[in-house]
């Protein structure tokens, strides 16, 4: 009974950050940036589950992909690209002190 439960834990243990991956983490660790460090990316994709809506999630993981899109929306003059861009601020800031 107990080697069941075991087994049971460390199953769970190991799916456990394959359902966590979001858009920003998934992006992470494809870029180049990264160079595949899934632990500081699973800690970015935690803070921006705790700051960013899953739509501002998608949209900053194009960032990755296309970092002057980043550039393209910070000089925008539309109001939901600034409202965008200081959630986005905001998010950028936690994770860089919380995944030092």
């Amino acid at each position: 009974m107990l080697n069941r439960i075991v087994i049971a834990a460390a199953a769970i243990m190991m799916t456990a950050p394959l359902a966590m991956a979001g858009p920003i983490d998934s992006a992470c660790v494809r870029s180049d940036r990264a160079r595949g460090n899934a632990p500081l990316c699973g800690c970015i994709q935690q803070v921006a589950n705790q700051t960013l809506s899953r739509s501002d999630q998608r949209r900053a993981a194009s960032f990755f992909r296309d970092p002057h899109e980043a550039q393209e929306v910070r000089m925008s003059k539309s109001n939901a690209d600034n409202a965008f861009w200081a959630r986005y601020k905001r998010f950028a800031s936690q994770a860089e002190a919380y995944c030092r």
